[in-house]
């Protein structure tokens, strides 16, 4: 397989979706890794495997009615494998392989049957020390957005997933690319507090538009760039309450075509509306209460140029 992909929004012809089964028993409060799980399994609405998997069929569907190829990884037991983006990601011809949280790491075993059809030097393992997960990391070309938790307590959150070292060494893999980092503001908890991803406050979609949630950057002048490169007039920026449901984890098919939640109304208008873009609408509600929407469930390997 040649992978390709250099943003958000080409044309896709290739992914891995997440896998809904098998996902084991209602998680403990101290094995919530983030602040949505936490509050779902506190208020005891954390989502039945029945629900998960009709949700991800339906947004399979959409997929393959696109005509896109669909890889799923293999089914391990007792494990929650919906969030591919936090397994791997592609940049240009790259897998990177994440480090993603050590109770997690058994996901990446059911992988190998995608990780097969890829050239071995195509696929990179990051030093142990170097923490990221996919998404924080947002490409726009020849751009790449990293989603930063840099200040001195980030051994103390769960939910900080990227590190400077990262950082630094995703720029050594690919130094063609520019590459901007963006400082995320953190919480375990509460879901209104925190980001959990930079894919949670900050999204492009078409060619040159962007959802934007201001308040999740803890430095506004990472918004003022954004504003700066996108201009105003290309923003779509949404609410706090927005945030808490994730309106920015949409995900594309085509500069043209927006997978969004279909609660996602006022954000679904818009797009449609004053951006002219067809939205795919699927219901995701369940799968949200995990801390992840439609671009945490995706893996994309090719897109075309």
């Amino acid at each position: 397989m040649q992978l390709n992909i250099h943003n958000e929004t080409s044309s896709l012809k290739a992914v891995v979706l997440g896998q809904p089964g098998s996902i084991g028993k209602v998680p403990t409060l101290d094995k919530a890794f983030d602040a949505k799980s936490f509050e779902s399994i506190s208020k005891g609405v954390y989502p039945a495997e029945e629900a998960i998997y009709k949700e991800m069929s339906a947004f399979e569907k959409v997929l393959l009615k696109h005509n896109v190829q669909v890889f799923r990884p293999w089914t391990i037991e007792d494990c929650n494998q919906v969030f591919a983006r936090d397994v791997g990601f592609v940049i240009d011809d790259k897998i990177i392989n994440s480090n993603i949280i050590p109770d997690r790491e058994d996901e990446k075993e059911a992988y190998e049957v995608i990780y097969n059809q890829v050239s071995y030097n195509k696929i990179y393992n990051l030093p142990e020390k170097a923490h990221v997960e996919g998404g924080d990391v947002v490409l726009f070309n020849d751009i790449v957005f990293v989603g930063l938790y840099t200040k001195p307590d980030y051994s103390e959150f769960k939910t900080a997933r990227t590190n400077l070292y990262a950082f630094n060494f995703l720029k050594e893999i690919c130094p063609e690319k520019t590459f901007i980092p963006l400082e995320i503001k953190k919480h375990d908890t509460d879901p209104y507090k925190g980001i959990l991803h930079l894919d949670c406050t900050f999204m492009p979609v078409g060619k040159n538009k962007a959802i934007i949630y201001k308040d999740g950057f803890t430095n506004e002048k990472d918004y003022q760039l954004l504003l700066e490169l996108f201009g105003k007039e290309n923003i779509f920026e949404i609410n706090h309450e927005e945030m808490y449901f994730m309106n920015t984890n949409v995900f594309s098919i085509s500069p043209d075509v927006v997978v969004s939640e279909s609660r996602f109304n006022r954000l679904n208008e818009h797009l449609e509306n004053n951006w002219g873009l067809t939205v795919e609408r699927v219901p995701y509600y369940e799968i949200s209460k995990m801390g992840g929407l439609l671009r945490c469930s995706t893996f994309p390997l090719v897109r075309e140029n």
